[in-house]
Order: C-alpha cells, then structure tokens, then sequence
C-alpha cells in the first residue's frame, strides 16, 4: 500500500496498485544462426489494475507478437509472464486456452461473430466453456448487451446488425466472463470516424468503472484515447509511458 502525506503533514493513503500485465525479460524468436529473427528481443512491461493502454509501433516492430503473448495466444521462447500474479509463460495449450477464458476478453477487428446465432447467443458463448448454468449465461449476456447499448437487438443475427453494432456484440462477449483484462487488437480497423468514436466512447466506460484496457492500434487518434502509450521499435519497447500529447513528436521524430 502507498503513503505519502499532504502539505499539512496528514497522512495519505492511497490504494495498493496490482500488476496485471507483467512481462519480464521476454523473447520471442524465430529460426537459428543465419535465419535467426528476434521479434521480442528482452522486453519489460508492466500494466496496472485500472490502466488503459495502447500498443503502438511501426510493422514489423513487435507489437503483434507482444500482443500474442499477452493474449496467452503464444508463448515467449524464454522470459517471465505474470498475468493477475499467475506465471504463465510456459504453460502448455490446455492451461493457456483456461486462461485465456477466465482471465482475457478480446476484441479483434474482425467481430469474429457466429452468423447463425442471435447476438445474445454469441455473448452466451464463452460462459458455455466456463460450465456457466443457462439462465446465468442468459441474465449475464442481457446485462453485458444492456451495457453496450444494444438491449433491444439481442435477438437480431450479425446479418441484422451494422459493423458498429456487431462490434459492440463483440465487446459484450469479451467481457461477460468479468475478464481482469480487456485486449483489443485493432478494434476500430473495420469501422468508419462516427461508429469508431461511438466504440471508444464504450471502452472508455468499461475503463472508467474499473476495467484494465490494452489496445494495439497503429492510429494515432485512437491511441489519444488511451492515458498511456507503449511504443516498439525492432522488438522492444523503447517508450513504456508515453502521454498522448507526446505521441506526436514520437512518430515525427
């Protein structure tokens, strides 16, 4: 727990901080000898309950591998990962695809949406694997669409729905499970200026009442909306904290 005090010496005390993401000297390689790629070449990042943060960076600079990693959709060739305290860097496939479900939401640019099913049956999805009981799965997928604005589609199919819409079914999945983290990679790619704004706004509420929010992006004015941004270059953060309005000069320089 943190303490400081104020200038008139009261104590202060402010509420412990937990480390969500805890990535410890992590690499990632391809090939050996001559053919030898380091897409994660010894990276350190640390995010907090309640951050929201963005992962940016040039292609090619390791930021989709970074995200593969923290998703548990891939393991790290060597380096610690401590996902909610848990190390999870080489866990094998079962214990990863049981982490992934518990303890990560994420929404992909693609919606990843099942056609013939309604939009509160694509929500009920996850808590199928989670061994929910039905009429949970039915009252929390209600509540997570009721959240995203969309209690009166929850019948429709994707068909029915417009891009913006269908990525706010996505988002309802992605966190009816009460994820500790949220991860978006590319959310906003498929969407126009109006429904992308209309999106954010969503995932800034879910951070303001508390959610953790990882986004990778390459647009800038997406990025803006988060409080903080890491930015890769050849496979290592070269920026852990850059503010919003220093983005700028990254990209410029």
């Amino acid at each position: 727990m943190n303490q400081h005090f104020n200038t008139q010496g009261s104590q202060i005390i402010t509420a412990p901080t937990k480390k969500i993401i805890h990535l410890e000297h992590i690499f990632k390689i391809y090939g050996s000898g001559d053919t030898e790629v380091r897409a994660l070449n010894d990276v350190n990042l640390i995010v907090e309950t309640g951050e929201y943060c963005s992962i940016m960076g040039p292609s090619g600079s390791g930021k989709s591998t970074a995200m593969n990693i923290i998703g548990c959709l891939d393991r790290p060739t060597s380096g610690n990962y401590y996902l909610d305290n848990v190390d999870v860097a080489q866990m094998d496939d079962t214990q990863l695809a049981h982490i992934r479900n518990q303890k990560i939401g994420f929404v992909f640019q693609q919606f990843h949406l099942l056609p013939q099913l309604s939009a509160l049956e694509n929500v009920m999805l996850p808590m199928v694997y989670a061994s929910v009981s039905s009429k949970e799965r039915h009252d929390r997928a209600t509540e997570a669409l009721t959240r995203v604005g969309l209690e009166k589609r929850l019948h429709n199919k994707p068909t029915q729905l417009s891009g913006g819409q269908q990525q706010r079914v996505a988002i309802a999945r992605a966190i009816v499970n009460h994820p500790v983290l949220l991860l978006a990679d590319e959310p906003t790619g498929a969407l126009d200026s109006h429904t992308t704004q209309e999106v954010l706004a969503i995932f800034g509420e879910l951070n303001a009442s508390g959610m953790t929010v990882v986004m990778v992006t390459h647009e800038l004015e997406v990025a803006r909306h988060t409080q903080r941004i890491a930015w890769f270059i050849d496979g290592q953060v070269v920026h852990s904290h850059l503010t919003p309005d220093e983005l700028s000069h990254v990209v410029v320089s």
